[in-house]
């Protein structure tokens, strides 16, 4: 067989490669030197190289044979040997393999102990111990008798406690009943001791079959180790594995014979979940639901995860089952469920990962050498220990998602806290049908190979029951009859499919309207693929505004992992090819739901819908393994000659390889086809869930992965210099992703318009995208560490750069106070420049005691980016060459000069945006704050007569009174962080006098540990008798740039806020002239416009309250723009009056309407009665009586904002209108004179009126309404 039909032959095969690995015996033995062993410790416990003995066949065409990765999976700690004082019990484990294409193939190894025949193995290990006895022994006579007499240091103990320590699985038992005499275990003497060393059968396959092919090789090694010879050659059945036992069709199931007896797979079909043979129930007892969920989520957000146990298929089962619950989404990154000594640099890898490490009985996890634990999820599987990142979010439902986990378990009879490995056992409620057409396999191989009909298939059933009474059956390799395995295979099969429908149906609630969401914006695949990082192919703010609440924290991280957009581009690339089979089987059962829809979209009213899932895929799979539909050819006797094949009871044979090299096609077993076989339909090519995409799929795949599994198994100094190239490659190029994405979120790129009342997505994504920027520059400190103090790198790395400035500079001053750098406004105000990086370090040292290492690593980076200082920090952070060399391998990414400069200048673009990161999330906080009151320059003389106050307030909270003292112009005082500021109240005191008078121009607040500046406008006087008479004042911030000489000329992606009225805007309004050049239809349109950004504002996300007083208080605001609708047309009696107020005829048309109720005027008397009138009249009452002196203009202010709130100002304007003052105030043109432009700004403002005000403490302070 060759060429194409032999490579279609090879991918339809059950087993691709079957393989020997072992001792050899002509190359002798020799250290494994990456196994990372003392030798101190007995020869007998050392490893040793093991190599692939034989493999068949030599190679296949789409999947070649990969000698060195095979042999380090096989024998992940090489070569062992134990001698007749040891447990010499076999064990099984198994790994994955992934080809440079992706397709992952599966290795199953039995490995056993053989005695050891070659004297010259026998000579050399008693050389090795004779060595060791004499430098044992030289080592205790050397030791002192006071050093001897203590226990814990007595040499003889330490090698014990050496000994116990190396022990891999179950050694130390073996050890404890000897543990008196050294010479019983651990050591070698040929005349009186046998030798074994340790062999591995392995089977490698396409498709997870467990449970067969441990069955298999199981049965292979008892065909081995028994005295009599099986029936027929190994050859025999190796060789039917190979070539002749094809893969079950999807949705069938397959039997094909060991050397003991029938052995059954089955494979799910198009609308099942995909084939997961691992056993789930193993995994949860060895975890518990609890820890299952908390680390299904580190993987789902791609944390880096990391296993660790005493045995392989631990490993492989946690690590299986895992990706197994992903459904539908994919595991994307770097996947070696079992990692020998040799690639342990691979945890240096500083993307997301997910490893096993074995370990030997007693070894300390303090002996790992874990350089990225800031966002490591470490698995303890033997102590059924998780712990995960600090932040982790939960799953969405966990509480309910556990219960309905633990249901199905108890129903199985495991228990749901885990805490131990057993199986599940049979009980009455639970227990399945007999597998009838497994037992009497003679019989029914001479029926059509189990194709029967009713009437013997009965009669079948009669005879297995009847043989199971008297106790028949074969007896497995454990000592379990066939029968009870295969209905504990059934079970475990059917607990699989039921925890695996719980994780589906989550996520098909979860996304189960994603499509609606995929954005398709390119017109043809060419294009899409070139432009595929700057396309946007997922709303996910439009995606999240239709999410509960609670799940908004993980799905939020969730939708930026590369699982999702790996899940996301496939649905967009179906548009030009085949769907994903995982994709489209997902697809399929969202449109099965949707026909069950019945608008309900509360998950937890759909019991009955979850329950029918579980029991329709479980009775699929039960159907299948009680009624085996395909048969494969029996093992038959090969073309071998005379002599060949022979059986040594406890020796593996030596293979021939002209038998097993290739298959056989002889007439004599080719015909021997089931009629099931001959009649089966002709296989679809995308049916496979693992296997070939079409030729169109492969001209245009794709992938995130730039680290092929295959390299990184390679152990070459090439290979591996290669692969750290590789990880210095994809953090950079991760990083230009995500500052690129940062910018275009935080410029609006993908903002979206949401509904009212939703939460704030936009902050929500923003706070995700950031936390993704720690975890980068986490994972980029920690790659190639040399020195690691702590779970963060980058806290570590600034901790010694902290140490090593200080030997160099003198203490700093506290935060605040050092003015060595400073910067001066056009002003005149003097401000502080942003802190130093070791200012901000040891500011972030002093915040809290309680926070972790990684803790303050995040909030360093926070505040850094709030203060647009980042990129600089860090490239100061790397000018110190001695101390990066100290601390960094040679191939760390700190140490390439080149990607280095690129990552700070991906990094600097991030200053073109602003950001309140640092200010939002770190809210207990003490902050200094120092404010200046900027007067006037032609009149700045007279801030020597005032004796002024400050009240600054924010999203957070106000400072309090702060009394400025006399004859200065500033104050600095410290209080808990304010957050984005927004309004400050200035004012003097009462008792002044009347020279006590200043013409402010603005007030500067300056944050001096985020470096931000706000600059308050004012423009007015403050004092008696001068202005609107105002004592106090309420101005509106905004926030000035920082780094202004530095970006000068840089665009800015968030525009800037609107601050209080200018003293110009408010002169125009108050003058003559100008209130006559104001136009009725711009003082309309003014109105509109104001009220439509407030309406515009309640539906948008939930944004700062500062944002609400700018709207309503700002230049552009609601009070402005209702003040110069009320001075439209306004009259004046004198020629030369400076400023009129729109206060002063409020009041006055108070007191006529409380007058004209007082003198009993019918007319007046009618009005008076209304509530809007009383309403009208005691709030401006109210106001008046107000202990606050903040003059007409701050009157009227909170007039217009107290009616707004309180849904009256719209009542309170028809009053103000018909008032008989009204006529004698204004010309005939004025607007207030027109009812029906009164009657359209009423209804403006109703609109208002289902919104809900909260007003700021400061604008409504002293007024109690």
């Amino acid at each position: 067989m060759s060429g194409p039909a032999a490579a279609g032959a090879a991918a339809c095969r059950f087993a691709h490669y079957f393989v020997v690995c072992g001792l050899d015996a002509e190359t002798g033995l020799e250290p494994d030197d990456g196994a990372g062993e003392s030798f101190e410790q007995s020869p007998i416990r050392r490893s040793f190289k093991s190599k692939v003995l034989v493999h068949y066949p030599e190679n296949t065409d789409r999947n070649p044979f990969n000698k060195d990765a095979v042999n380090m999976l096989c024998m992940p700690r090489g070569l062992s040997f134990r001698s007749k004082a040891d447990r010499l019990d076999p064990q099984f484990h198994s790994f994955t393999l992934a080809s440079d294409e992706g397709t992952r193939s599966y290795g199953f190894v039995h490995t056993f102990y053989e005695e050891v025949t070659s004297p010259q193995i026998i000579t050399a290990m008693q050389t090795l111990f004779q060595m060791h006895h004499v430098e044992h022994h030289s080592s205790s006579s050397a030791s002192s008798p006071s050093s001897s007499s203590s226990s814990a240091s007595s040499p003889s103990t330490s090698s014990m406690d050496s000994l116990a320590s190396s022990l891999e699985e179950s050694d130390a038992e073996s050890l404890a009943g000897v543990s008196g005499c050294l010479g019983c275990a651990g050591s070698f003497d040929p005349a009186r001791d046998t030798l074994y060393v340790s062999k591995a059968l392995c089977l490698v396959t396409p498709l997870p079959f467990l449970q067969a092919s441990r069955q298999f090789l199981a049965q292979l090694h008892q065909a081995v180790a028994s005295q009599t010879a099986p029936p027929l050659p190994l050859e025999s059945y190796i060789h039917n594995i190979l070539y002749e036992v094809p893969l079950p069709p999807p949705g069938r199931s397959l039997r094909f014979h060991g050397v003991q007896g029938p052995i059954v797979c089955q494979r799910p079909g198009p609308g099942e979940l995909p084939l997961g043979d691992y056993p789930l129930g193993e995994a949860f007892s060895l975890l518990g639901v609890d820890n299952m969920v908390k680390l299904l989520t580190c993987a789902l957000l791609e944390t880096q995860v990391l296993l660790y146990s005493q045995d392989y298929q631990h490993l492989m089962t946690v690590a299986e089952g895992i990706t197994t619950l992903l459904f539908p989404f994919q595991w994307q990154h770097i996947y070696l469920p079992i990692i020998s000594t040799p690639l342990h640099h691979l945890l240096d890898a500083p993307v997301p990962f997910l490893m096993g490490i074995h370990h030997r009985e007693g070894a300390q996890r303090s002996s790992l050498h874990l350089p990225h634990e800031a966002n490591l999820c470490f698995v303890d599987i033997d102590n059924h220990c998780v712990e995960a990142p600090e932040d982790l979010p939960l799953f969405p439902d966990q509480t309910e998602l556990i219960q309905d986990l633990s249901e199905v378990l108890l129903h199985f009879g495991l228990p749901p806290q885990g805490g131990t490995s057993t199986k599940p056992t049979a009980d009455s409620k639970t227990s399945s049908p007999q597998l009838s057409s497994l037992v009497l396999e003679d019989l029914m191989e001479d029926r059509r190979n189990g194709n029967l009909g009713g009437e013997e298939l009965e009669v079948l059933e009669r005879l297995q029951a009847l043989a199971r009474r008297c106790g028949g059956g074969k007896i497995s390799e454990g000592g379990k009859t066939l029968v009870f395995e295969e209905e504990e295979g059934l079970r475990a099969a059917k607990l699989n499919v039921q925890l695996r429908e719980v994780f589906a149906v989550r996520f098909a609630a979860m996304f189960g309207r994603y499509e609606e969401f995929v954005i398709h914006s390119a017109l043809d695949l060419d294009s899409w693929l070139s432009n595929r990082e700057g396309t946007i192919s997922f709303d996910k703010g439009s995606f999240l505004s239709v999410q509960p609440a609670t799940h908004l924290h993980f799905l939020s991280r969730f939708l930026e992992t590369s699982m999702f957009s790996s899940f996301v581009d496939g649905k967009v690339l179906s548009r030009w090819a085949d769907r994903e089979p995982l994709q489209q089987l997902f697809d399929s059962r969202l449109e099965r739901e949707r026909l069950y829809d019945t608008g309900d979209d509360d998950f937890h009213h759909r019991p009955s819908r979850k329950c029918s899932s579980h029991f329709e895929s479980a009775q699929a799979i039960e159907r299948r393994l009680m009624k085996a539909d395909h048969t494969a050819i029996h093992p038959h006797l090969l073309d071998m000659k005379i002599g060949q094949g022979r059986h040594y009871p406890g020796y593996f044979p030596k293979l021939q390889a002209d038998v097993l090299s290739q298959s056989q096609n002889t007439n004599k077993w080719s015909s021997r086809v089931t009629a099931s076989r001959r009649s089966e339909p002709k296989r679809s090519t995308v049916t496979d869930h693992s296997g070939v995409e079409s030729e169109h799929r492969q001209k245009h795949a794709f992938t995130r992965r730039a680290l092929r599994q295959s390299k990184l198994l390679d152990l070459s100094p090439q290979a591996v210099t290669q692969t750290h190239r590789g990880f210095v490659d994809e953090l950079l190029g991760e990083c230009r992703l995500k500052t690129k994405r940062m910018l275009m979120e935080r410029m609006g790129k993908e903002c979206v318009e949401l509904g009212q009342g939703e939460a704030s997505i936009t902050g929500l994504q923003e706070n995700t995208l950031i936390h993704g920027l720690c975890d980068l520059l986490e994972r980029t400190w920690g790659h190639g560490l040399q020195i690691k103090q702590g779970k963060s790198a980058l806290w570590s790395h600034l901790l010694h750069y902290q140490a090593a400035q200080g030997k160099f500079e003198a203490p700093a001053e506290t935060p605040g106070s050092n003015c060595s750098e400073q910067r001066t406004l056009e002003d005149g105000a003097v401000f502080l420049r942003g802190g130093s990086l070791i200012q901000d370090v040891r500011f972030i040292q002093t915040m809290s005691d309680n926070l972790s290492e990684v803790a303050q690593a995040r909030a360093w980076i926070h505040l850094a980016l709030e203060k647009k200082m980042l990129s600089q920090h860090l490239k100061e952070l790397l000018t110190n060459q001695e101390l990066l060399r100290q601390l960094y391998k040679s191939h760390a990414f700190l140490l390439c000069e080149e990607e280095r400069e690129q990552f700070l200048f991906h990094l600097l673009s991030l200053n073109t945006v602003d950001y309140l990161c640092f200010t939002r999330v770190f809210t207990s906080i003490c902050i200094p704050y120092r404010v200046v009151i900027i007067p006037m320059k032609k009149l700045s003389i007279a801030m020597a007569t005032v004796n002024p106050w400050v009240c600054v307030s924010g999203e957070l909270g106000d400072s309090g009174v702060r009394q400025i003292p006399k004859n200065t112009q500033e104050i600095f005082f410290q209080c808990k962080n304010l957050g984005r500021l927004s309004t400050l109240q200035l004012g003097v005191q009462e008792n002044s006098g009347l020279l006590a008078k200043c013409l402010i121009h603005c007030v500067m607040v300056y944050n001096e540990i985020t470096g931000h500046t706000y600059k308050f406008p004012c423009g007015r006087w403050l004092g008696k008798g001068v202005g609107d008479g105002s004592l106090e004042r309420v101005l509106i911030g905004q926030l000035v740039s920082p780094g202004a000489e530095e970006d000068a000329g840089r665009w800015t992606g968030t525009p800037p806020e609107l601050a209080s009225p200018s003293q110009t805007m408010r002169t125009v309004l108050g003058t003559l002239g100008g209130r006559s050049r104001m136009h009725s239809v711009e003082v309309q349109e003014d109105m509109r416009e104001a009220a439509n950004n407030l309406v515009k504002h309640f539906h948008k996300p939930e944004q700062e309250r500062g944002n609400l007083t700018v709207l309503l208080c700002g230049e552009g605001g609601l009070v402005l723009a209702l003040e110069k609708f009320l001075l439209h047309g306004f009259k004046s009696n004198r020629l030369f009056q400076r400023n009129v107020f729109v206060w002063d005829f409020v009041e006055k048309s108070v007191v006529s309407m409380e007058m004209a109720d007082q003198m009993g005027d019918l007319q007046g008397s009618t009005l008076t009665k209304s509530p809007p009138c009383s309403s009208l009249c005691h709030y401006v009452n109210a106001i008046n009586v107000s202990s606050r002196n903040i003059g007409k203009e701050g009157k009227f202010q909170l007039f217009v904002c107290l009616g707004i709130r309180d849904r009256l100002l719209s009542q309170w304007l028809p009053l103000l209108a018909e008032s008989h003052l009204t006529a004698r105030t204004y010309e005939d043109g004025a607007l207030l004179r027109d009812r029906a432009t009164v009657h359209s700004l009423c209804r403006i403002l109703q609109t208002l009126n289902e919104f809900s005000f909260n007003l700021e403490a400061a604008l409504v302070k002293g007024v109690d309404l």
